[in-house]
């Protein structure tokens, strides 16, 4: 009893460190994301990535949807799910972290950066393409991927259907390159339905509130 004991305490720091070094949004996990047809979620779907069997033959998963429809929170709980079974993880907002990548190349710590990124087993990019990247985030995107491509998984979430990657990439060449390394080996998810905040919203609201 004392060995079990001393091996799930073990088990559970680990994952308390996995957690915190994946800087989740929120709290998400599969066995809590909303699954139905009209959603264009099923549970079966969603036990199978729950295996995390992607990640193990680093393939991607894509996440399209509205705003407000849940690719975040999807996003995070594949974090998270990819923590539990052992895998490091990191979710990261596109905007923000071109903006890391832009401050790192100044102070020169670009390189340390980039390998850092790839050693993630599990890299969550949020709000992909959710506004038209410079000439040097696209290249700084692309070395991401390359870094990563055959190795380990990538997590997309945006509100651009991959068929207009292209054309919201500008730069044909590097929109190949980038849509080569993403798609091809990606399980692709896209949410339909309205938007979860204000399903939520409904729930909680008080019903003697009018």
């Amino acid at each position: 009893m004392l060995i079990d004991r001393e091996w799930q305490e073990r088990d559970n720091r680990r994952l308390s460190r996995l957690l915190r070094s994946a800087k989740l949004p929120v709290e998400a996990s599969l066995e809590d994301v909303w699954c139905e047809p009209s959603r264009g979620l099923n549970k079966p779907q969603v036990r199978e990535l729950a295996t995390c069997s992607w990640v193990r033959a680093a393939q991607n998963v894509i996440v399209v949807d509205k705003t407000g429809c849940g690719k975040s929170y999807l996003g995070a709980a594949l974090a998270q799910a990819a923590c539990r079974r052992g895998h490091r993880a990191l979710y990261a907002r596109v905007p923000r972290l071109a903006n890391e990548l832009a401050i790192a190349r100044g102070d020169g710590s670009y390189a340390s950066t980039l390998a850092r990124l790839a050693k993630v087993e599990v890299l969550v990019l949020d709000d992909f393409l959710l506004t038209s990247l410079k000439e040097t985030e696209r290249r700084d995107l692309l070395e991401i991927l390359e870094d990563r491509y055959g190795r380990t998984s990538t997590v997309i979430a945006s509100q651009v259907p991959t068929k207009n990657w292209h054309e919201q990439l500008a730069d044909p060449t590097i929109a190949d390159a980038i849509c080569d390394r993403l798609v091809h080996n990606a399980h692709v998810v896209v949410l339909t339905g309205g938007s979860m905040r204000k399903k939520k919203g409904m729930e909680t609201k008080d019903p003697k509130v009018d």
